[in-house]
């Protein structure tokens, strides 16, 4: 299949001539107007990952003559569904196609100059997930006078596994490609280069965490967004354990070699096999980032927390029960006994005066839920608190150099007992409520005042490094995005903090 469709000569019967242009490095596109901003979608950042690029470097796109259409979502990468029930709140769209590494722009006008721009990484454990996924649309940040960037990445096998023959974190090394490209073309489309914000959500926001911690992308953005997802790595010999078991499932050699002859389909039946029956918060075989020695010489949140992304303003943050979304409708909640939630406090090491406090905070909860309670804080609300507290003045003794602010999002949703599940908060920061899988996930009632504080606090980010709210120090103030009125609160829940030992970047 080819990349993406042909390019089209400007003089084309029945081509638009009033549509939005934009000249590249690599050649013009031509995009659609929506209602008060310019569209380009599926635009190639890198050359399509098949044949001898398969389990490579992203290597640069070629460049077109004429005019490129770049009106329609371009390839996504090889993935599978989400597995039932997740499938039904999760719509993962799949365009089919070689030439997965490509980008989307929202722009106000490709003939405006200086504008901030948003660079969006979606989430999906590295497994599933596109920038072709409608609630992420960005036509609300350019109204606002954001140019905002969607991008896709390899993944799975095809980006994280992990080979003796081939250059690891190959899905982040398409993240940065679309950076560079950023850098290189943004101007073209209204953004000024030098006002990145990078923003992503669970292993976007991971994804993240890493590329802050890579030398390689220095320069590349000036802020970031961590939503729903703690900076971190695994070594490469633990991170090779999950390609290991899906080519001993093929009866392969793990080498990249071997599994390039591997019949596509066949790879993708045998990486869900594998990967399938676990979470995030409960484990399980999984695709990680790994520390290569190159690309990252270091664990991600150690390095952050010596300084390695100083001079980059950070904003971090958590929902308050990112773990419903998986314990709710798996039926997790009511499921887990007392027996099975001793044993997972001892795989987690959680503190017996640390369980004992959660428990006290919620009476009445079941075993399932004061498990997800404690997941939650253990992986994302602790390590990003331990973080922001490395990045303070407070901490290191001189300033870091960079903003940093935190955030929880708290609202709950009425579906399914969902309440402040994993992903609620990014239809309000798209302030896309009403798209179908907003309302899946949000109800048709959700609160559009919210998803305008929300959004809005994200534009002022975006543009200025301040959202609204005072950045952490000593008092340590977290903007609580739930019922009512947005408002700062001060070490919100802070005897549940006190109880775990300092975060040492293991997950």
């Amino acid at each position: 299949m080819t990349a993406i469709p042909p390019p089209i000569s400007a003089s084309a019967s029945g081509a638009d001539r009033t549509a939005p242009h934009a000249d590249t490095a690599h050649g013009t596109v031509r995009g659609t107007h929506e209602p008060g901003v310019a569209v380009f979608r599926g635009i190639p950042y890198a050359a399509p990952p098949v044949g001898a690029h398969r389990f490579r470097a992203p290597a640069p796109p070629e460049p077109w003559e004429g005019v490129r259409e770049a009106v329609a979502f371009g390839p996504t990468a090889p993935k599978r569904p989400y597995a039932p029930p997740l499938d039904r709140l999760l719509p993962d769209p799949e365009v089919p196609g070689d030439g997965c590494l490509n980008l989307n722009v929202w722009t106000p006008s490709p003939a405006r100059t200086g504008l901030p721009v948003l660079v969006w990484i979606h989430g999906g454990s590295l497994l599933h997930g596109s920038s072709a996924v409608p609630l992420y649309d960005g036509a609300a940040f350019a109204r606002d006078g954001v140019v905002l960037v969607s991008l896709n990445y390899r993944l799975g096998m095809e980006g994280f596994g992990v080979f003796p023959d081939a250059p690891a974190n190959r899905g982040l090394l398409d993240q940065l490609a679309a950076l560079g490209w950023v850098r290189d073309n943004i101007a073209a489309f209204g953004g000024d280069p030098d006002l990145v914000t990078v923003c992503g959500e669970s292993a976007g926001a991971i994804s993240i965490g890493a590329l802050l911690a890579a030398p390689r992308a220095r320069g590349l953005f000036r802020r970031a967004v961590l939503q729903s997802g703690a900076p971190a790595a695994l070594p490469v010999d633990k991170g090779r354990r999950t390609t290991e078991l899906i080519a001993k499932r093929l009866g392969v050699a793990a080498t990249a070699r071997a599994l390039a002859a591997v019949d596509p389909a066949a790879l993708l039946a045998a990486q869900t096999s594998v990967t399938s029956g676990g979470s995030p918060l409960t484990g399980g075989n999984s695709f990680q980032i790994v520390v290569d020695g190159d690309l990252l010489p270091r664990e991600p949140a150690e390095a952050l927390r010596d300084g390695a992304a100083s001079g980059i303003d950070l904003l971090m943050g958590s929902n308050t029960e990112e773990y419903r979304l998986w314990f709710v409708p798996s039926g997790l909640t009511e499921r887990l006994s007392r027996t099975k939630l001793r044993l997972a406090l001892l795989k987690f090491r959680v503190p017996g005066a640390t369980a004992r406090t959660y428990r006290a905070n919620r009476p009445g909860v079941t075993p399932g839920e004061l498990l997800g309670a404690l997941a939650t804080d253990l992986l994302l609300r602790v390590p990003l608190n331990r973080l922001a507290d490395a990045r303070s003045a407070d901490a290191r003794g001189a300033d870091a150099g960079g903003g940093t602010h935190l955030y929880e999002f708290g609202w709950p949703s009425p579906v399914q007992r969902l309440g402040a599940c994993h992903g609620l908060e990014i239809g309000f920061v798209f302030d896309n409520l009403d798209r179908p899988d907003a309302v899946a996930l949000a109800g048709e009632d959700a609160p559009q005042e919210l998803a305008d504080a929300m959004h809005a606090a994200w534009v002022r980010f975006a543009a200025s490094g301040d959202p609204g709210w005072p950045g952490w120090d000593a008092s340590r103030p977290v903007m609580l995005f739930g019922p009512g009125a947005p408002g700062t609160v001060h070490a919100p829940r802070d005897d549940e903090l006190r109880g775990w030992p300092p975060y040492r970047g293991k997950r």
